[in-house]
């Protein structure tokens, strides 16, 4: 909206001078814009604008920015769901393995002879005041024993985030150890299943924080492997970070793989007849409705 907020009204008659079709009652038109709000639809009529004034292409209909905001939006919980599954799933994993190993020291992930010592010297960073005092296991842990320093792996690797609890596998100083927990996920290369974690982290927060996930194109290439099938080579697409999400799920839970692969399925064949959004899935996202 430029820097001075402008009424539901003046939005509506900027749209229509950009040359966007309102093909929704006018009525419906204000309860979208106060609902979802100007601002962050304008990310979604961003692909149909032809110049540096923001000129629509021609045909650019309301209602298909819309309907493009909710694929987005519903593409983002399907996956958010998956993707959970893995992050517990993952900590389970690293947990079990790196504990078992190192059996006689329970707070294995602050030992630099076993962690990278970068991690282990920025660890408190992670675990402050705020996080012990939030997360109960660990508050009633440290009352319980108020001399240790940390609680065990398999309560203190619960509550970090995904992305340190990557980070520490991506530390761990025993190649070993990192291939027995790839190989849990049918993995060889310990390259392969670092870069594919990385993705799924990649897409993980632009579902957490509402960044444009259609859109979206990994920073880094994803790994060749004869594992995965990618549509057109494309190893930055959307569709090639979905199609990593869906292996790493489908080493977990069967069927857990079939319910989202079915759910991204259904939502893309939703648009099938709409020639615009079903362009937008095709070149923007990468998926093919042939693939498997």
């Amino acid at each position: 909206m430029g820097k001075i907020a402008i009424s539901i009204e003046d939005q509506i008659s900027k749209l229509k001078d950009r040359g966007m079709i309102m093909d929704l009652d006018n009525e419906k038109v204000k309860e979208i814009l106060l609902d979802i709000g100007y601002y962050r639809l304008d990310f979604y009529w961003n692909p149909f604008e032809i110049d540096e004034n923001h000129t629509l292409k021609e045909g650019t209909k309301f209602s298909d920015v819309v309907k493009l905001y909710y694929l987005d939006t519903d593409l983002k919980h399907i996956l958010s769901k998956a993707i959970n599954r893995i992050e517990i799933n993952f900590k389970t994993q690293l947990i079990y393995f790196a504990s078992m190993k190192y059996n006689n020291n329970p707070t294995w992930f602050a030992n630099d002879k076993i962690v990278a010592k970068k991690y282990v010297d920025n660890f408190p960073k992670y675990y402050d005041r705020k996080f012990k005092s939030d997360n109960k296991p660990i508050k009633s842990h440290h009352k319980k024993y108020p001399n240790e320093i940390y609680a065990p792996a398999w309560k203190t690797l619960e509550f970090l985030t995904f992305g340190s609890v990557i980070t520490l596998y991506i530390s761990l100083q025993n190649r070993a150890l990192k291939e027995t927990i790839a190989n849990r996920y049918n993995i060889k290369s310990i390259a392969v299943f670092e870069n594919f974690l990385l993705t799924i982290l990649f897409i993980r927060n632009i579902c957490a924080h509402s960044d444009l996930l259609f859109d979206s194109n990994t920073p880094k290439e994803i790994r060749t492997t004869p594992l995965i099938q990618f549509n057109n080579n494309n190893r930055h697409c959307l569709d090639s970070s979905v199609k990593v999400i869906l292996f790493f799920l489908k080493q977990i839970s069967t069927n857990r793989h079939n319910i989202i692969y079915n759910e991204i399925k259904e939502l893309f064949s939703q648009f099938d007849s709409n020639r615009v959004i079903k362009d937008i899935i095709s070149n923007k996202i990468g998926y093919l409705n042939t693939q498997e």
